[in-house]
């Protein structure tokens, strides 16, 4: 069996993205090499690894147990990497992380500026997806480390606490909303939305919460940033639902009032989590420090 890093970390990225296709961008490599590598993997081994539909790829009993040696086996060769890189003057290593969007568009870039500033020779793959998605690819070793809502069951992760935010309607200034200072989101879903793109997580989060009331959320606008929604927010093409530390920053320049929302998981504790602190490479462990640092 003559499997080499690059075959490793194909297989993990056609895993984790689900499709061949996006596992094939992800490891940077044509789709034509990677499904040649894939089926070259297959033939060694005898097995199928992967069982191809529709909808994608999911990997078969053979192909998971490849998927957990091939972890362990990369995770090791990242650790090499950075362990020699301290005695060159290239990159020493990169840091796997995960964030839910608030977490993402709200906190970790200032976050993650002010450590890469200090760690020039560190570079972070840094991911969005649901906080439940987090904590089950944390415990499987896919990431260093994620950022997740605290009302998420970490299971046997360690956690650490980071940020306290809070999910907030914004509606135009003359929009029959604005007078409300509290509602629910229930109450809210006969309106018209803007949000961010449906693949995002908190599209995807809302979307759910909507399904679970039985009501359709309206998409009207799908936009990249909480910043964009308030602005189409103020131009009145509907109304959004965005963390209240960007709603009270770009209220003081858009015309859009903010409005609480009572559900309970509005509150967003935000929270670190860990697979193992002791386990982590070096530079990992630092960015976890620097994060709570900074909580």
């Amino acid at each position: 069996m003559r499997f080499d890093l690059t075959d490793l970390s194909l297989f993990r990225h056609v895993v984790e993205a689900g499709s061949i296709t996006h596992g094939a961008e992800r490891a940077h490599l044509a789709l034509a090499a990677a499904s040649t590598r894939i089926r070259n993997m297959e033939d060694v081994l005898g097995v199928a690894l992967l069982t191809r539909g529709r909808q994608g790829v999911t990997p078969t009993q053979a192909g998971r147990t490849l998927l957990q040696h091939a972890r362990t086996i990369l995770r090791q060769a990242e650790r090499l990497h950075e362990d020699l890189g301290a005695y060159g003057g290239g990159l020493a290593g990169q840091i796997r992380v995960l964030s839910n969007t608030n977490a993402l568009t709200e906190f970790l870039p200032e976050a993650l500026s002010s450590f890469l500033a200090a760690h020039p020779n560190i570079s972070v793959d840094l991911e969005e997806r649901l906080s439940d998605e987090i904590v089950g690819l944390i415990a499987e070793g896919v990431a260093d480390l994620g950022v997740v809502a605290g009302t998420v069951d970490a299971g046997t992760l360690e956690t650490y606490p980071f940020r306290r935010d809070r999910f907030v309607l914004v509606v135009a200034q003359d929009h029959p909303l604005a007078k409300r200072a509290r509602i629910s989101f229930e109450e809210v879903l006969d309106q018209d939305f803007v949000g961010l793109d449906r693949a995002s997580a908190i599209q995807r989060f809302l979307a759910a919460k909507a399904v679970r009331i039985g009501r359709p959320l309206r998409l009207r606008v799908q936009l990249r940033s909480f910043d964009a929604v308030c602005r189409l927010v103020e131009c009145k093409v509907g109304i959004g639902v965005v963390p209240e530390t960007t709603a009270r920053r770009v209220s003081k320049t858009m015309a859009i009032k903010v409005v609480a929302l009572s559900d309970s998981w509005a509150v967003r504790d935000l929270t670190i989590c860990v697979r193992s602190r002791d386990e982590l490479p070096i530079y990992a462990r630092q960015l976890v420090e620097h994060l709570r640092a900074r909580a």
